[in-house]
């Protein structure tokens, strides 16, 4: 039985995992880099050690370090989280060598799904359908240019070992293909020393739908519904949601059997996701396969009530999974926003820096899944993602009203952030409606760029609206207070206003 596991990840997540695992009496250890020495996840954890410098390569990344950490604090197995090795099967083969159990899917799917086009070739082989396009590497620039006429521009240039958005390139004439392929090769290499590039036809603005999937050592897969993931900022996803507003009862049957198939056909255990593309004739393709947690987790977990994380770590530890595929209702809506550190007013550049004052979102219906606090100083190393807001209620108009109310409630000083983006976005009738796809922030630029200044300075009124309050709750200290017969405290901050209204 796992009795300790050791997150090998930070920030979010990291805490994410070990709140489950705190619920079901299993120790934790945490593992960070010397950036993030006072980041939440590691006095959460019941034990922690540094695993390297602040670059990646030399701490999340580092395999042996990581090892060399679990095997120290006698860990029984290791979470990856999702993001750096959460996809490694290296990774995976040195855990199951050194008899530590690996909480993810097994190395054989890993490798299978990671090569894209190696998963094409394999769900076409499933009767899964897919996106038309090439079944090999593309070695010469003459080669791109045959294969993309043939197939019909605009296309898309990918990489095979691709992922987050990196290694795309979107051609839509003849003369962009040189660049496109060679761009598309050289940010490959960079990022995944990988440079195989192979080509998708290009479905224009269509809806990313995707399948969470979940199977056992014991060969059952089951699906547990959509999440819309068509919000999307450079290949990123922004806002996603669930159900999809797409979906038809019939649709999301015809399509959650695909991905269980999509599943079985490698065997899959643990949590993963298929993910689609959808046209707007409801003619549904398959894009790739994540074999790890995704970051919008947790509005699957609202509208089925239930905690993948721990569904993961009974899997891992050999259980079969009770549910069958009959016990999967959806109910309700969930809306999920990524909570970022980024100045929208510079193109969405990360902005690192210490955070001044923080106030967390409440009430009924309102997760926060963060791992910030007032003082942390947010590194420059990691990704500009802080935290994830998550709102359920029992419908989806419900659920943008209460999301909006949150989002007004979210409060952060100190480092730029995307809330007042988020906010427009849920006022922007194509979401409203339902009506939108991946097309839906380029559509609306204008709109979500509007007001800046306005949105400038409300955000400033707050800020001393907030440092107001924080001076008055100063002053009216116990220490502060005045020795008399009623005992009620005098604000200075308050008389101070007092004469300056005077004087006005």
């Amino acid at each position: 039985m796992i009795k300790k596991i050791l997150v090998a990840n930070r920030g979010e997540i990291a805490i994410r995992v070990m709140r489950s695992c705190k619920e079901m009496g299993i120790k934790t250890v945490a593992v960070f880099s010397e950036a993030d020495r006072t980041s939440k996840h590691v006095f959460y954890a019941d034990e922690a050690c540094c695993i390297g410098g602040p670059v990646s390569k030399d701490s999340y990344l580092n395999i042996d370090n990581i090892i060399a950490a679990a095997k120290r604090f006698h860990a029984d197995a290791i979470h990856p989280g999702y993001g750096f090795l959460s996809e490694n099967a290296d990774f995976v083969d040195r855990c199951e060598k050194e008899g530590i159990i690996y909480i993810g899917a097994p190395k054989e799917a890993m490798e299978e799904m990671g090569d894209k086009i190696r998963a094409r070739k394999t769900m076409i082989a499933a009767g899964v359908p897919v996106v038309p396009g090439t079944q090999a590497n593309l070695e010469t620039v003459e080669q791109a240019h045959k294969q993309a006429l043939e197939i019909g521009l605009p296309v898309m240039f990918k990489a095979s070992a691709g992922g987050g958005g990196m290694g795309i390139r979107l051609v839509r004439t003849e003369a962009e293909i040189d660049d496109a392929y060679n761009s598309a090769k050289s940010e490959a290499l960079a990022n995944f020393a990988n440079g195989t590039i192979y080509i998708e036809k290009f479905i224009e603005n269509p809806h990313h739908i995707e399948f969470q999937i979940m199977g056992d050592k014991f060969g059952k897969v089951l699906h547990l519904c959509d999440r819309e993931c068509s919000v999307q900022r450079r290949h990123q996803k922004v806002v996603e949601e669930s159900p999809s507003p797409l979906m038809t009862p019939e649709l999301r049957e015809k399509m959650g059997a695909v991905a269980v198939l999509a599943g079985q056909a490698v065997h899959y255990v643990g949590a993963g996701t298929i993910e689609f593309m959808v046209d707007n004739d409801r003619h549904f393709y398959f894009l790739e396969m994540n074999t790890r947690l995704q970051v919008e987790h947790p509005i699957t977990e609202e509208v089925l009530s239930l905690d993948l994380v721990k569904l993961q770590i009974k899997v891992a530890d050999g259980q079969p999974l009770k549910l069958e595929q009959s016990d999967i209702k959806q109910r309700g809506h969930a809306i999920e926003c990524r909570i970022c550190a980024e100045d929208a007013e510079k193109n969405f550049a990360p902005a690192p820096g210490v955070i001044k004052q923080l106030t967390e979102p409440l009430g009924i219906g309102t997760r926060v899944d963060s791992y910030v606090y007032e003082g942390y100083e947010i590194p420059i190393y990691y990704d500009s993602m802080i935290g994830k807001l998550i709102v359920w209620a029992t419908t989806r108009k419900y659920a943008i009203e209460r999301m909006r109310r949150v989002l007004y409630e979210y409060k952060i000083t100190g480092v730029k952030t995307n809330i007042s983006y988020l906010r427009k976005i849920m006022d922007v009738p194509d979401f409203v409606e339902g009506h939108y796809d991946t097309g839906f922030l380029e559509k609306n630029a204008n709109v979500l760029a509007a007001d800046k200044t306005y949105e400038a300075s409300k955000s400033e009124a707050e800020n001393i609206a907030i440092m107001a309050s924080y001076m008055d709750y100063i002053v009216n200290l116990e220490e502060n207070k005045p020795n008399t017969a009623d005992n009620r405290p005098i604000s200075r901050w308050r008389e101070f206003g007092k004469r300056t209204m005077i004087r006005i």
